[in-house]
């Protein structure tokens, strides 16, 4: 009994001692391990406040800036843990490390889709500059304005005053129309005419000159007034114009003061 009590103990002297000396031996590279680390921490905290900066004059977005300065923080801080890693000899753990990390990046993916086409096309979004916070555009059968533009969704007042979250992804992958960006809108409206009236042929000075006091026409494009169609005893009309497009409800308002213009000249002319 107690030489097998003493054999355990000579087994368990032994192992320490070897763990000793290994730990003794490994003192210097645990040392450079530390100081590597520490630098590359340290080296991770200055490129996420300089990340920072650089993505906030690029994109004036500061949830895309602090995004960015932590991703690459992040990318910093996992190659100074490796590399602390390899000079502590723990080729293995490095190796488990990164199967481990891209396993869990693959399922993630894949759970993850929407949210992951949501969060790209926020990105796309922010850099190439469509549209801004503040700007009037029409998506998805939507029109308002651009209230928060974020990594997942835009934020969008609509007209009537509906709050309306559209993802990323709906918005990068269809048409938009940004009004804000427009500064002229063409519109026409067509009517018809009695081709025997003796006045048809003094229709297009007559309608021109009933819109020269339309608000917010443009100044270098004068309206167009042309026949298009002749329909039985009918002539038919079309009248074009560029309205300055500052709000979809400017352009709305014009157009309905074009028509009451041409509504009064074709009465007072008995043309209708």
């Amino acid at each position: 009994m107690n030489n097998n009590v003493s054999n355990w103990g000579d087994l368990i002297w032994d192992k320490l001692h070897r763990w000793v000396t290994a730990g003794i031996k490994m003192l210097p590279n645990m040392a450079v391990a530390i100081f590597v680390a520490i630098a590359f921490f340290l080296l991770a905290r200055l490129i996420k406040m300089l990340v920072y900066k650089f993505v906030s004059k690029m994109s004036h977005n500061l949830t895309l800036s602090g995004l960015f300065a932590n991703i690459f923080s992040i990318i910093v801080t996992l190659i100074g843990l490796f590399v602390a890693l390899e000079v502590l000899k723990l080729d293995k753990a490095v190796s488990s490390l990164l199967a481990g990390a891209g396993i869990i990046g693959l399922a993630l993916g894949f759970a993850f889709q929407d949210l992951t086409a949501n969060f790209i096309s926020g990105i796309f979004i922010t850099f190439r500059g469509p549209f801004e916070v503040g700007h009037q555009i029409e998506t998805n059968g939507f029109c308002g304005n651009v209230e928060e533009i974020q990594l997942r969704s835009t934020l969008l007042r609509t007209i009537d005053g509906l709050h309306v979250i559209i993802p990323n992804k709906e918005i990068f992958q269809k048409p938009i129309i940004n009004h804000s960006l427009t500064p002229e809108r063409r519109t026409e409206i067509s009517f018809n005419v009695p081709a025997a009236h003796e006045s048809v042929s003094e229709i297009q000075r007559l309608v021109a000159e009933a819109l020269k006091g339309v608000n917010n026409l443009t100044e270098n494009k004068p309206p167009e007034v042309y026949f298009t169609n002749i329909d039985g005893t009918n002539l038919k009309v079309s009248v074009a114009c560029w309205v300055v497009n500052e709000d979809i409800r400017t352009f709305e308002d014009t157009k309905t003061e074009i028509i009451m213009k041409i509504m009064t000249v074709l009465k007072n002319n008995k043309l209708i």
